[in-house]
């Protein structure tokens, strides 16, 4: 597992870190609950639904902003959801993706074993669907994007949706638990836990996840393409390429490679 050492001490430094590696207890009851009551107002733009204090029902309001001050995103009002094609095509080129990029979805087999990592760790926690986490939606890559180049992007709005949209759609999952638990913790912190009987187990990553991560299927084989770390992923001080074709700041603009990338 020697591979995923070095981007394992990369990831601990990204500025998503609380969604990505809270543990948090989360509660069935709570849960169902939460999911089973809760409402969309179009109007105030609020999910709202029940918690149960002390046998009563209490109201429980989750905005945008909840979001994105439990969870800890660092993005504001004016981030950005999605970026320009080229742009995000370009950053996967750079990453050594070998697939095809016209696709709507793209896979995460298409990369070397870090990116498949790094890659894998982002979906899986944030992700609106359970399981299918070997096919990234154009939003996903997105995330992937601004993590990778330093760039602001409203994770807060994304999670927002969802929910949102879990709530409209007429089928209702027990969409983001880990999440949902957590803000209802942060609104009432005194709500009765039962640790013996109401946990609901959730699968984390762990060194049997490193395992499967390194295989490769012989329909999508190890990519020969050698991707060499660049932006956040190499520089903890590296700047947001802003200019250019925004995926490479000024200073990269003059490696070799990019001669390559503008020709994609």
């Amino acid at each position: 597992m020697a591979v995923f050492k070095q981007i394992l001490k990369i990831m601990k430094r990204l500025p998503i870190q609380k969604a990505l590696t809270n543990q948090h207890n989360v509660f069935q009851s709570h849960i169902e609950r939460f999911w089973k009551n809760a409402k969309y107002d179009e109007e105030s733009k609020e999910i709202t639904s029940i918690v149960s204090l002390n046998g009563k029902d209490k109201e429980i309001i989750i905005t945008e902003q909840l979001v994105r001050e439990v969870l800890d995103f660092p993005d504001d009002e004016n981030s950005p959801t999605k970026f320009p094609e080229k742009m995000v095509k370009g950053c996967m080129l750079r990453m050594g993706y070998s697939g095809p990029l016209n696709n709507a979805n793209y896979l995460k087999a298409c990369f070397s074993k870090p990116y498949k990592f790094f890659i894998h760790s982002i979906v899986h926690a944030l992700s609106h669907r359970k399981g299918g986490y070997d096919v990234m939606r154009d939003y996903q890559m997105n995330m992937v994007a601004a993590l990778v180049l330093n760039k602001k992007y409203k994770f807060s709005k994304i999670v927002f949706h969802y929910m949102k949209e879990n709530v409209t759609s007429g089928s209702k999952t027990w969409l983001y638990p880990r999440f949902v638990q957590m803000m209802i913790d942060h609104a009432y912190p005194d709500l009765e836990k039962d640790e013996n009987n109401d946990l609901l187990a959730l699968y984390h990553m762990d060194n049997d996840t490193l395992i499967v991560l390194s295989r490769y299927h012989k329909n999508h084989p190890e990519s020969t393409t050698k991707a060499e770390f660049f932006g956040f992923i190499k520089d903890k001080n590296y700047q947001d390429p802003v200019d250019h074709l925004k995926w490479r700041n000024d200073e990269e603009m003059t490696e070799k490679s990019a001669a390559v990338n503008l020709k994609s």
